[in-house]
């Protein structure tokens, strides 16, 4: 729940700094957190360090980014996610890697990594869980050795001081040269077991990719069919307000979504109130989260109303509008650096949208708005 909330704080701050392209910095109680599009981090004495951005560079315990880059001593425990993830530092503790490309340097306790491609190019100390499309060994392990990936390669400084299991789509198929492990200490499992196994560690494949794609949009779009068939009328004037004051609308999600995690920092400052910071930090996630789901069904309409149609009337074309929109979305949100703006713009539109919608601010909003 701690990381979940700085997590959600982390993402709030990166908006900020990614309307300015600049960095939004806060350091609260012996912790540091830092968000905007390229943040670098080097500050020693840190408790624990929470980073978000499109490229984070980090000398500290926990990043997430679209490039993550942590290149000096970690003294405790690393949790790194991102596109790409180049952990060459020192990492004293245990490291939870995990990204499309993975390379690591040393690490002190336990390495769990999982991507496509996986790269160990220094030693561990404890065990290691790998998965990935493949992956690469090219130091010592101390400890046991858990690795499902469709090629396995072997560098000349790998070893693994205890038990390598495999799991392969065909047991037997991969080969393990004698000097990295004796193969009295090689074992062979169905590469199906690895789920069983170990769940949270999957490999990560392009079919599972695309996969999780569609079924994101799938559940957008729904959402938004469903919320424009409940109230039609009611969303209809939320996207009305999005389309003709796109800039409006996503200043005052912003001031919204600020106002949320800001208070939830509040209540945790008063020491009495922290009991209510969880939930003013779920609160926000849901608005933010209703916001995506409303600004891409009025993207939606706003590309069917580009192409000539008129707005959607029946649930089968407000269904129709809420596909494209989600759709769409996400795959601008594919594009680097650019689709993550585009979400948080979208997401922030769409927030500022609905609070508009309900609270009416005379200073603010329109005439027929206002009574609602």
């Amino acid at each position: 729940m701690r990381f979940l909330i700085w997590a959600c704080l982390c993402i709030g701050l990166a908006s900020a700094a990614q309307a300015e392209d600049k960095q939004a910095i806060l350091d609260f109680g012996g912790d540091a957190f830092r968000a905007g599009a390229s943040v670098t981090f080097t500050t020693v004495g840190t408790d624990d360090l929470f980073m978000a951005g499109e490229t984070v560079n980090a000398a500290a315990d926990i990043t997430a980014g679209r490039k993550v880059i942590i290149s000096g001593r970690v003294g405790g425990d690393a949790y790194a996610f991102g596109m790409t993830v180049n952990a060459t530092g020192l990492i004293g503790g245990d490291a939870t890697l995990s990204g499309y490309d993975v390379t690591t340097g040393q690490v002190g306790g336990d390495l769990r990594a999982s991507g496509a491609e996986i790269t160990v190019n220094g030693p561990v100390a404890g065990y290691a869980l790998l998965s990935g499309g493949e992956v690469s060994l090219n130091a010592p392990v101390e400890g046991d050795v858990a690795i499902a990936a469709r090629d396995i390669e072997f560098g000349s400084g790998a070893r693994i001081m205890g038990t390598l299991t495999l799991y392969e789509k065909t047991p037997g198929t991969l080969d393990v040269p004698e000097n990295v492990v004796p193969s009295d200490r090689v074992v062979r499992n169905q590469l199906r077991d690895w789920n069983k196994d170990f769940s949270d560690v999957s490999p990560l494949s392009l079919g599972k990719a695309i996969a999780g794609f569609l079924v994101g949009v799938v559940v957008v779009a729904g959402l938004a069919a469903l919320v424009a068939s409940l109230v039609p009328d009611q969303l209809a004037s939320i996207r009305r307000q999005i389309l003709a004051r796109p800039f409006g609308t996503l200043w005052f999600g912003f001031l919204a979504l600020s106002a949320l995690l800001g208070s939830a920092i509040l209540f945790a400052m008063t020491l009495i109130g922290i009991v209510f910071s969880p939930a003013v930090v779920f609160l926000a996630a849901l608005a933010g989260f209703a916001g995506y789901v409303i600004g891409a069904y009025a993207f939606g309409v706003g590309l069917m109303l580009a192409f000539g149609r008129l707005e959607p009337d029946s649930i089968g074309e407000r269904a129709l509008a809420a596909g494209i929109g989600a759709l769409a979305a996400g795959l601008l949100a594919l594009i680097p650096f650019l689709g993550w703006l585009f979400v948080m713009a979208l997401t922030l539109a769409g927030a500022g949208g609905m609070v508009m919608k309900i609270f009416a601010p005379r200073f603010f909003a329109p005439d027929d708005y206002r009574g609602y």
